[in-house]
């Protein structure tokens, strides 16, 4: 079996369940942060709806500097509306998805590469990268922004099981 068609039920339970964490994030809250050193609710959030994109990136370059020294930085983050955020994400994990769909294992198993300033920060190959760097930092992100929802007294819902707004009738 492909590796793809071994990624695609994951990434997709994966970005069902996110979609669903990124509704919940509430328009008004978007500057609210639980520590000074931590991602207002809204810049995190934003940081989720992006992270599926990556896999386009990974699939169709050899490396990404995300702070090249000499060219474009990697763009910022913006308070959004929850509608324009999960219509980044809508559109982020249709293009990832269809990505995944049409890899080949040949492809999944080059080297990828993520650098800042030039210098390699992390490398393995392209599947590791899709597993590490798009689904096991959107998992946790998503889970920061689920405590972040319950400090706001907003409404978590399920991930990988029911959690307390999920009352059993």
């Amino acid at each position: 079996m492909p590796i793809s068609e071994l990624l695609l039920p994951e990434f997709d339970s994966e970005i069902a369940t996110t979609r669903r964490v990124l509704e919940r994030v509430p328009t008004d809250k978007g500057s609210w942060k639980p520590h000074e050193k931590s991602f207002p609710m809204g810049h995190l959030a934003q940081l989720v709806a992006r992270l599926p994109g990556w896999v386009n990136m990974i699939m169709d370059r050899d490396e990404l500097d995300i702070a090249p020294v000499d060219g474009p930085k990697f763009p910022g983050y913006s308070l959004e509306t929850t509608e324009t955020l999960l219509a980044e994400f809508d559109k982020n994990a249709a293009a990832g998805r269809a990505s995944i769909e049409k890899a080949t294992d040949a492809a999944l198993g080059e080297t990828w590469t993520l650098k800042a300033a030039g210098h390699a920060m992390q490398g393995g190959t392209r599947y590791f990268m899709l597993r590490t760097t798009v689904l096991n930092h959107l998992v946790h992100h998503r889970a920061q922004l689920g405590l972040y929802l319950r400090m706001v007294d907003e409404k978590v819902p399920s991930m990988y099981g029911p959690t307390a707004d999920d009352k059993q009738k």
